[in-house]
């Protein structure tokens, strides 16, 4: 049966037996013949769309067998009324059948697109390593639908002799444009980051990428299409951070039971609204002590709202749930939350990047236990 059941509640497979049984009983008891019907339809219906081939034909032979003898109880099965009423309950098994086939179709027909859509996400945006030097490191991108595997929120992570980089970025949009904007941005990215001495020259060269790129693009993406980003440099022996907010969220910094955000200074006007011919900000440097994580976000994240509207925010929520154990642990307990918070689904796309300085010479063991090597 296609991917689609593990969506639906555990007990919502029952719902088709539940059906049977209650349409058989009321066609028993019931003053006029066979008012039942309609939920023994319904259940023929049902389970084609929730359970596998095998146990639709199953309900249905069980919705046959029931009216089967129910005729032969009215006294009806040798005559038209009788023949009539088992011809119908046939019709309604063939369309469960018919509906299973059909489900099951477009769940292999979805399958496939996953499968593409989830190759050329890790084409665009390849996971990060996992360590760094005295650096852990993991990501995590989760798209607002589920059946979605792909979009405008970007993170990469790159050794370069000025020491480790980080970008973490939002493209304004969504679709192929934005994943367009993304395999654009990640590849200047990669190239500059090995080049240029400072982040602000860094940033002037991702956005001349995207100049060139925006002359192929519609007027109305060349004047509305920008792309929030933070940059980010761990310094040479993770003595500290230095930072660059393109009008970007702001980073945190998760030590022991404490979350803080850290200040990056005044930011700036996002990548891809370089006409305008304003200067860069001055980077910010950040002290980034032993333990602790380093958490850069999305607005997926800081714009996810509760049903009463109210916007989630990392520093309370997050706070009191240390000490965390690396930077994996960071992410899980954060996509708990914020899935916690919503309730349901979100209006955006999420992508988070966490990065645990360690002592040099730590290793971790398969349960994630960080010890210290014995002298």
């Amino acid at each position: 049966m296609p991917s689609l059941a593990p969506r639906w509640p555990r007990y919502v497979e029952f719902a088709p037996s539940v059906l049977v049984a209650a349409g058989l009983v009321w066609d028993s008891f019931s003053p006029a013949d066979y008012w039942g019907d309609p939920m023994l339809t319904a259940a023929s219906v049902t389970a084609g769309a929730l359970l596998s081939l095998r146990h639709t034909l199953l309900i249905g032979a069980a919705i046959i067998c029931g009216v089967f003898a129910l005729t032969v109880k009215d006294g009806t099965a040798g005559d038209l009324v009788g023949y009539l009423e088992l011809i119908n309950t046939l019709f309604a098994a063939l369309m469960g059948v018919g509906v299973n086939r059909v489900v099951a179709r477009y769940g292999r027909h979805l399958d496939v697109v996953r499968t593409v859509a989830e190759a050329a996400q890790r084409a665009v945006l390849p996971a990060p390593p996992e360590r760094i030097g005295p650096l852990a490191i993991a990501a995590r991108y989760q798209a607002a639908q589920s059946e979605a595997r792909i979009g405008g929120d970007a993170y990469a992570v790159q050794r370069t002799p000025f020491g480790v980089r980080l970008l973490i970025a939002d493209v304004r949009g969504k679709g192929l444009g934005a994943v367009s904007a993304v395999s654009v941005l990640l590849g200047a990215f990669r190239e500059a980051a090995e080049e240029e001495p400072d982040l602000a020259t860094l940033a002037d060269r991702m956005e001349r990428a995207l100049l060139r790129e925006s002359e192929h693009t519609s007027e109305e993406d060349r004047l509305e299409g920008f792309i929030t980003a933070l940059l980010c440099e761990v310094l040479p022996g993770a003595a500290g951070l230095r930072l660059l907010n393109c009008g970007h969220p702001l980073p945190y910094l998760c030590h022991d039971d404490e979350v803080r955000a850290l200040d990056t200074g005044d930011p700036g006007l996002p990548l891809g609204m370089g006409t305008l011919e304003v200067e860069r900000p001055l980077t910010a440097d950040r002290p980034f002590p032993v333990g602790s994580t380093l958490l850069l976000v999305t607005d997926g994240v800081t714009e996810a709202r509760d049903r009463t509207g109210r916007f989630y925010d990392p520093v309370t929520e997050l706070a009191g749930h240390g000490p965390f154990r690396g930077p994996q642990d960071v992410i899980d307990r954060l996509v708990r939350d914020v899935e916690h918070w919503t309730g349901g689904p979100r209006d955006d796309d999420m992508a988070v990047l966490a990065l645990t300085r360690q002592m040099e010479g730590w290793k971790r063991t398969p349960r994630t236990v960080i010890s210290r090597p014995t002298r």
